[in-house]
């Protein structure tokens, strides 16, 4: 909420008992955000198949981890031109079960715009790394059956106890997601024929494989610099005897 002055702010169990609603269901914005807690246990599964609200629109998460709930709650406060991001761990990207067939459900409906991937440990809490996922609902024409990928792990600044994203990391990470093209070592667009070649997995090094350049020496130059290093260690050891015999 930093430099916001218009907000509501309403402390309560949001997937059990949401605060913000309509006559006629869950109220819409247009832009949602939310950094929810990661993989929460004991969410209110009990209640999701027969939700009042119709959150359940791709499917029930599992009891013992949140994750999607939080998704499908924020897609479904989306209004008709809405959109939303997410902070959710890797894992979310990845797992199987009952998780992996709402990623496949969301997918089909082609709601997920971007996933972005975060350095680590510049939350609070703990050092893993996680991932921004970009939702829209209706997603632009030149956008359609397509999800960009983003590798930002080396967009930090590295600290003693904890690493930092600067303004300039802010700003090239909304560069490579507004620009919407591929970069290499950075960004890969990814059609939902790839996605489903790779049993809907959304794990970024499935994508983007960073190109990494060959910058080892030869055998033969390795030797000859090694044997020059050598020879200049034991023209130093034999100075060093002899400044040395000097003080003795």
């Amino acid at each position: 909420m930093h430099g916001i002055e218009d907000f509501s702010i309403v402390r309560v169990d949001t997937l059990r008992n949401p605060a913000f609603f309509a006559a006629d269901g869950l109220k819409t914005f247009d832009c949602v955000i939310e950094n929810p807690p990661f993989s929460l246990d004991d969410w209110g599964n009990e209640n999701w198949v027969n939700d009042p609200f119709g959150r359940n629109i791709a499917g029930v998460p599992p009891k013992g981890n949140g994750d999607m709930a939080w998704v499908q709650h924020m897609i479904k406060s989306m209004n008709s031109t809405g959109r939303m991001t997410v902070v959710l761990p890797h894992g979310a990207l990845f797992r199987k079960g009952a998780e992996g067939r709402i990623r496949e459900e969301l997918l089909k409906q082609d709601l997920l715009e971007a996933v972005i991937g975060l350095g680590s440990n510049i939350f609070y809490g703990t050092q893993l790394a996680a991932c921004v996922m970009v939702f829209k609902q209706n997603k632009p024409a030149e956008k359609k059956g397509k999800v960009l990928f983003i590798d930002g792990s080396d967009q930090v600044r590295v600290g003693r106890a904890q690493n930092f994203l600067e303004p300039q990391h802010v700003k090239q990470f909304f560069d490579w997601y507004t620009n919407f093209k591929e970069v290499e070592n950075y960004t890969k667009l990814a059609s939902l024929k790839d996605i489903a070649e790779n049993d809907y997995n959304l794990n970024i090094p499935l994508y983007l494989e960073k190109v990494i350049e060959d910058t080892l020496p030869s055998v033969e130059v390795a030797l000859a610099d090694l044997k020059t290093a050598w020879n200049d260690s034991l023209k130093a050891e034999e100075k060093f005897k002899s400044i040395l015999l000097n003080y003795i």
